[in-house]
């Protein structure tokens, strides 16, 4: 997509004045501002589902498809070299994720601790209230830790090398101009992406696809384009730290701040709107969490830890495609495979 790459190098430039932090910080920030603007809207209609299911694709797809695609070019194109990173951004982010999870799974632990015969609905929508307004102080200390007191753990760390001389690079555009133009580029991308969503949802229904499938897998990779091609485009020039400012850092300000900013603002509409996602999705959510930590717990990447990610990344998209997950009764999952996986798999 062209305004992805446009996007991706307007946050390069900008990221000659500010450093990577600042950069990536950014490119994440108007990447997830798509998702912002397409959960409002969908809370609007009282698509409770269809904002979780969305939001909760997107920390899948950073966390192992925009990731796990960055390490595996970035390995491929780098193969003779041995890319770095400074594994304490890493680790401050997968700190904040697990913060997240366990938001996340404290609403359904509850519902299943308590039992069926006892009413879970008001105490579950209270404890994702008080959940979500936690969230949003751990991640305006976050922002304050990032930019401020610790920046000295995001920023890039200078590499140098005896045998090659590194060429240096130069801003081409002014700090403003690239801000400008990356803020229209972002406007232009959600315009967009509003007007393909619509086009995913009408495909959906004449290809018989899961509702599911739809919005956790098809839906933020449209969404998340752009933030995707900057990722990966940054690990092509071996610029890791930002890679994982992107992903990373997208995957963080989704779990940490759009999800129980959308439960606070859904609370202000009066709609019921809680932190149980269900069985099968927090499952997913947590092995992703899990699986990226372990990834990333040694500063240096290959292409096989972007290969492992991806992997992991498919069999969840193919578990959520032969998956019907009822829209109402959000702890039952009923599985069963459709006519399409059927022609393919029975085979």
């Amino acid at each position: 997509m062209p305004l992805a790459e446009r996007v991706s190098f307007l946050t390069e430039q900008i990221a000659f004045f500010t450093g990577p932090t600042v950069g990536g910080l950014l490119n994440a920030t108007c990447g997830n501002a798509t998702e912002l603007i397409i959960a409002i809207f969908a809370l609007s209609q009282h698509k409770i589902t269809v904002v979780k299911y969305s939001l909760l694709g997107s920390i899948l797809s950073n966390l192992l498809l925009v990731l796990g695609t960055s390490l595996f070019c970035g390995g491929i194109a780098n193969l003779r070299r041995e890319q770095k990173y400074d594994r304490r951004q890493a680790d401050v982010n997968s700190l904040m994720l697990l913060l997240a999870l366990l938001c996340h799974l404290l609403p359904l632990l509850f519902t299943f601790a308590a039992g069926e015969s006892v009413a879970t609905a008001d105490p579950t929508l209270h404890l994702s209230r008080a959940s979500s307004i936690v969230m949003l102080i751990a991640y305006a200390a976050y922002i304050v830790f990032q930019l401020w007191t610790h920046r000295e753990l995001f920023e890039a760390q200078e590499e140098s090398d005896d045998d090659d001389v590194a060429e240096e690079e130069a801003a081409v555009i002014g700090f403003w101009s690239g801000f400008v133009w990356l803020v229209g580029m972002t406007g232009v991308i959600a315009l967009l992406s509003e007007y393909i969503v619509g086009t995913i949802e009408e495909a959906s229904d004449s290809w018989g696809l899961s509702v599911s499938f739809i919005s956790i897998i098809l839906l933020p990779i449209v969404g998340n384009a752009a933030e995707h091609a900057g990722a990966v485009i940054f690990a092509f020039k071996n610029k890791l730290d930002i890679t994982l400012g992107v992903a990373l850092g997208s995957a963080t300000q989704i779990a940490m701040f759009v999800v129980p900013f959308c439960v606070i603002v859904a609370w202000i509409m009066g709609i019921n709107m809680d932190l149980n996602f269900s069985l099968l999705e927090t499952g997913s959510l947590a092995l992703s969490i899990l699986a990226t930590a372990f990834t990333l717990q040694d500063g240096t990447s290959h292409y096989l830890k972007g290969l492992i990610l991806l992997l992991c990344y498919i069999i969840i998209g193919a578990c959520f495609f032969v998956s019907q997950a009822p829209l109402n009764g959000p702890n039952s999952v009923n599985l069963r495979l459709k006519s399409t996986a059927g022609a393919v798999f029975g085979a």
